[in-house]
């Protein structure tokens, strides 16, 4: 047990993106299995937990790569739409 406010899945999740950083077919494949969800899924929780205090406490440099990436992504969509 842990004194962490995560749920045991968030704290899977959180390990799991931490040990597979590239997005890859054979990343989905481990999704499925180590984790039982569909990778569609595990990216929604995953982006929801980027915004989670008890996420920054528990992986503070993931979320903060997670969290760059995402604004590298959304900075990269809106020179798109200029």
């Amino acid at each position: 047990m842990t004194d962490s406010p995560l749920d045991e899945r968030s704290r899977a999740i959180l390990d799991f993106e931490g040990e597979w950083p590239a997005h890859t077919p054979a990343k989905e494949d481990a999704i499925r299995a180590r984790l039982d969800l569909e990778p569609a899924r595990y990216y929604q929780l995953l982006g929801r937990l980027t915004e989670d205090p008890a996420a920054l406490s528990y992986a503070p440099m993931l979320i903060g790569r997670l969290r760059r990436m995402r604004e590298k992504g959304t900075a990269r969509r809106a020179d798109l739409l200029r």
